[in-house]
Formats: structure tokens, sequence, C-alpha cells
């Protein structure tokens, strides 16, 4: 079975501690997934990320440019 990773720095990494929690179907009991345990090294590679992000193009772009970015990555 195959961890959900965190999307950090315009890449898919693995959560620092490794540790992952179990996603269960309700309807069976049965764990069909893991997603990735974030921590606090996880939270800061993903502000550090953010900061850089607003430091470039991304940080000058319109609201509206952000929603439109946005909106395409997360409904493919």
């Amino acid at each position: 079975m195959e961890e959900a990773k965190h999307f950090i720095g315009n890449q898919w990494v693995v959560a620092a501690s490794h540790d992952t929690i179990p996603v269960i179907d309700p309807s069976d009991g049965q764990v069909f997934a893991q997603l990735g345990r974030g921590n606090a090294v996880d939270i800061d590679r993903a502000v550090q990320a953010a900061c850089r992000a607003y430091e470039g193009p991304w940080g000058q772009a319109s609201a509206a440019d952000h929603g439109s970015v946005l909106c395409c990555t997360v409904f493919r």
C-alpha cells in the first residue's frame, strides 16, 4: 500500500518522521491507505517553501491568478 505524501516545495515528499496514519474504510473496518503523519519538521519545510515561493513570481501574481492555478491543480 502506497503512502500518501506531502506536497512541499513543488514536489511530493515523505513525512520527515516516516510515520503514517491509517485510513480506515468505515464500511468494513479495513485500512485502505496510509497518510504521512506530518510533524514540526514538515511544517517548517512547508513554511520555508511558501516563503521562497512568495519571494518569486508567485508573490507578485494576483489573487485571480492564484485561484486559476490552484483550481487547475486541485481538479486535475
